[in-house]
């Protein structure tokens, strides 16, 4: 393929999960009667099955043998789960008690996260043009960060976590589907005996009911679909260019916590909203731009 093949894979990748992220926050409700801990088993668990035939279908399960003997990149894999496990338990907490907005500021200072990232670690560089939308986009967020009054935890730990997790999966030469499917391994031996304690103990809604065993179950996809999507989409693209695309998230997250869970939205929070999508319209602008006249280099 070519460069401008990739960008554009990489774009429809990447698109497909955040789009699919962003209306993540309706699935969450569904079970937000369920424990945080519960749910959070149930993602890992229910993503093993899910990440398997996607591995049969590439035909790449060879390769998650290669991995086991590769100290070096079994410990990426180790931090990027944990990293990953944070980003979804404190996620499901806060859609359960009503904090969807906060998880919403969290997507929306995540994507300056991943460009400070590239920036540092991968030597990324922006135009003026792209710095501009940087700047603005920074302008947003410190207003939202202001307007919630208070120091947003929730937002800094989905957004760190998130961040990291991009970066480990843009520099780790792991295939995406491969990747995944050793993190939700590591991170069910822990899962998995929990969930066998809920069932002991009577306490797991798993089996209680038809529509709580399918939501639970329903947690694999959900959950597996869109971060194999996302991994795919990071190896194609700059991590800059990921990171302003990522807005589209906690835009769909906002109107849902608004117009949906009917959570406040002010002025402020509005006036924000403009400066994103104005940064996100200038840096894509750009960045396509680089791509006709380069036609070398990924966005």
């Amino acid at each position: 393929m070519t460069a401008s093949d990739q960008s554009r894979a990489g774009i429809f990748y990447t698109l497909s999960a955040f789009m699919l992220w962003g209306i993540m926050p309706l699935f969450m409700k569904a079970v937000s009667h369920v424990t945080t801990l519960e749910v959070l088993a149930s993602r890992i668990i229910w993503s093993i099955p899910v990440a398997l035939v996607f591995l049969l279908i590439v035909g790449r399960t060879r390769d998650i043998v290669r991995v086991l003997f590769s100290p070096s990149k079994l410990a990426a894999v180790a931090v990027s789960a944990i990293v990953i496990s944070i980003n979804w338990g404190v996620y499901v907490w806060a859609i359960a008690v009503e904090r969807t907005i906060e998880a919403a500021l969290g997507y929306y200072i995540n994507p300056l996260f991943s460009i400070a990232l590239g920036m540092v670690f991968l030597g990324e560089k922006l135009g003026r043009l792209q710095i501009f939308a940087l700047a603005l986009a920074i302008l947003a967020v410190s207003i939202l960060t202001y307007n919630a009054g208070a120091f947003p935890w929730v937002a800094i730990i989905l957004a760190g976590a998130f961040a990291i997790y991009g970066l480990i999966k843009k520099t780790v030469d792991i295939g995406p589907t491969q990747g995944f499917m050793l993190e939700v391994l590591l991170l069910s031996v822990i899962a998995v005996p929990y969930v066998f304690y809920l069932g002991f103990s009577g306490s797991s809604y798993f089996g209680r009911t038809a529509t709580d065993t399918l939501l639970l179950l329903a947690c694999g996809p959900v959950t597996a679909v869109p971060l194999i999507l996302f991994a795919y989409g990071t190896k194609r693209l700059r991590l800059a260019t990921v990171g302003i695309m990522q807005y589209i998230i906690p835009t769909m997250i906002l109107f849902i916590g608004v117009f949906i869970f009917d959570e406040p939205f002010d002025r402020w929070q509005f006036f924000s909203f403009l400066l994103i999508w104005t940064a996100i319209v200038l840096y894509t602008w750009s960045g396509m731009r680089q791509v006709r006249m380069q036609q070398v280099d990924p966005v």
